[in-house]
C-alpha cells in the first residue's frame, strides 16, 4: 500500500519564506506548454522536438492583503514599473512535502528563475462578508523551472 500525506509546503521568493497566505489554493504552478512536441510522418516515422517554452510556469500566489508578503510582491512590481531595464528578475523555490505514512518524507521541489509579476492584483470592496476582498492574488511568470524529488 502506498500513501501520500501532504502539508507544511514551503514557498520562497528571492530567499524570502512566505507565510502570509490566504485560503483555498494559495500556491498554484501552471505549466501551459508541452516540454516536447511530436508529429507522425510518412511511413510511421515520428518527429520529436524539444519545446523550450515547456519549462515556463505561471505561478499564482494568494496572500493576505496588506501583509508583509503582499508588500514584498507589490514592491517587486513597483521596481519593475520604475525601471524595467534595470529590474532584477525573481527566483523562487516551491517545496511540496510528502509523507509516506511511516515517518518518511520526500520533497517535491520546483526551482524557478527569470520571474516577474505579470499584473496588478485585482481589488474589490464588498459589504456582504466576501472574504476575497482581503486577498491579493499575484500571477508571476517564471521563464525556467526544474523539478526534482528528493
Amino acid at each position: 500500500m502506498s500513501v501520500s500525506l501532504t502539508g507544511e509546503d514551503v514557498l520562497k521568493v528571492n530567499d524570502r519564506n512566505f507565510k502570509d497566505f490566504g485560503d483555498g489554493d494559495i500556491v498554484v504552478l501552471d505549466f501551459p506548454n508541452n516540454i516536447v512536441e511530436g508529429k507522425k510522418g510518412k511511413g510511421g516515422n515520428t518527429i520529436f522536438a524539444f519545446n523550450s517554452t515547456g519549462a515556463s510556469v505561471n505561478a499564482t500566489v494568494r496572500v493576505l492583503r496588506g501583509s508583509d508578503d503582499d508588500k514584498f510582491l507589490n514592491g517587486q512590481l513597483t521596481e519593475y514599473q520604475s525601471d524595467s531595464s534595470f529590474y532584477t528578475l525573481m527566483k523562487a523555490e516551491f517545496v511540496k512535502r510528502i509523507g509516506n505514512g511511516a515517518g518518511g518524507i520526500s520533497n517535491d521541489i520546483y526551482k524557478m528563475d527569470g520571474g516577474i509579476v505579470q499584473k496588478i492584483p485585482n481589488v474589490k470592496y464588498n459589504v456582504e462578508g466576501d472574504t476575497e476582498q482581503a486577498i491579493s492574488e499575484y500571477t508571476i511568470f517564471f521563464a525556467n523551472t526544474k523539478r526534482t524529488i528528493a
